[in-house]
Formats: structure tokens, sequence, C-alpha cells
């Protein structure tokens, strides 16, 4: 059977109509992740309790399947604690995806603080800066600077990752994808365009990524 093009650039307004879900999921998770990924890189250096709680944490999220991980807290967690039951699907996709992402967020984050001179940190704290403001203003700078390519590749995975949330019934992207697919029985046709919609959002994201590093980057360009 020949690729019906016409069908498949007709549809793509219908599965754009799902594209704020996918944004909202994607969003969300991001801004969650990176605050735990933050607290969680700091707990690798706050001794061995915490680093050792830490180290567990990163392991199992990123030992262990997304989708599993999915599962396990929309369906299995509410039988532990029944509080739980009235979690909305939605609300348990941007629960999984920001505790998996923040796991890989942690390492990169301890990376970029480690990969900064700790020479520079001694001298601006023996030029009258206490803790906080060397760390704000020397230190975090230059970690952020080098953890922009790395972190700027896990967001583009859990955008992509946004898609399994189809799994507990959550009406995004692929969902509107295998609606059309079903009707039609246009199957390449349907889900070619869902995975185009997929590609053009992360250009977007690189290219809003390339351009902040270039930003970031004058001050070090001569």
């Amino acid at each position: 059977m020949n690729f019906d093009f016409a069908y498949m650039l007709s549809i793509i307004p219908q599965i754009l109509s799902y594209l704020p879900i996918t944004l909202l999921i994607s969003g969300l998770s991001i801004l969650l992740a990176t605050v735990l990924g933050i607290v969680f890189s700091l707990l690798l250096r706050a001794g061995k309790i915490p680093a050792a709680f830490a180290h567990l944490y990163i392991s199992f999220f990123r030992g262990t399947p997304v989708l599993v991980q999915l599962l396990i807290i929309y369906f299995g967690l509410p039988q532990i604690f029944p509080a739980l039951n009235s979690m909305s699907a939605i609300n348990a996709v941007i629960l999984g995806l920001s505790l998996n992402t923040s796991a890989y967020l942690a390492e990169i984050f301890r990376a970029a603080i480690d990969s900064v001179d700790k020479g520079q940190l001694e001298a601006s704290l023996a030029s009258g800066l206490n803790l906080f403001q060397a760390s704000w203003r020397i230190l975090f700078p230059q970690a952020c600077r080098n953890a922009i390519p790395a972190t700027g590749n896990v967001y583009i995975g859990l955008i992509k990752n946004s898609s399994l949330a189809f799994t507990l019934g959550v009406s995004e992207l692929l969902a509107a994808g295998k609606l059309a697919a079903t009707e039609s029985l246009k199957y390449f046709e349907a889900y070619f365009a869902v995975g185009l919609i997929y590609w053009a959002l992360t250009i977007i994201l690189s290219e809003l990524q390339r351009r902040l590093e270039k930003t970031i980057n004058k001050p070090y360009v001569n």
C-alpha cells in the first residue's frame, strides 16, 4: 500500500490539538526534575548517610525502565497508600518522569560542580565573601555553564518519554495518533505524523539550548 502523504498532513492539526497536554507534562516535569536534581546533587556531597540515600535513589531510577516506574506510581503506590487513589494519571506521569529525570540531572549537576576549580571558591572565601555569596556568584554560574549541554539532552529525552503517558490513559500526542490510526487503519501515516511532531519539538529545544550556550559562553570567548 502506498504512503498517503496527503492524509498524514491532514491529521497533523488534529494531533496538534493534544500538544498542550504534552507540553504541560513536559514543562512541569522539567521544573520538578530540575529542583529534585539540585537537591540530590547536594545530598551527594552532604555526608555519608545523605550521600548513601542519594546513591540508592539514583541507582533505582536510572536502573529501572521509565514505564515500570510509571506503573508502580499509578497502580502500585495506591495499594500501599490508599490516599493516593485520588491521584490522576497525568499527575502520576509528571511525578514519574520528574523522579526518573532528576536521577540523571543529579549526577550531571554533581559533575558540573566538581568541574569548577576548588581554588576559585577558596579564593572567594578568602576575599571576604561568605559561602552562600561565593557559591552563588562564583561556583554556580560556572557549574551551570558546564551542565547545560548534558542537561539539554536529558530534557529532550524527557519530552520523548512523555509519550509514555499514553499507557496510563492520558490523551496526549501519541494517544491522538493511535486514535487517528484506528479510525483510518493508516497506522504508518498516523504514527509518522506523531514522530514528526516530536522531532520538531526536539529541534526547537535543541535550538534554544544552542542559543543559551552561545549567550553564556560569550564572556569566555576571546
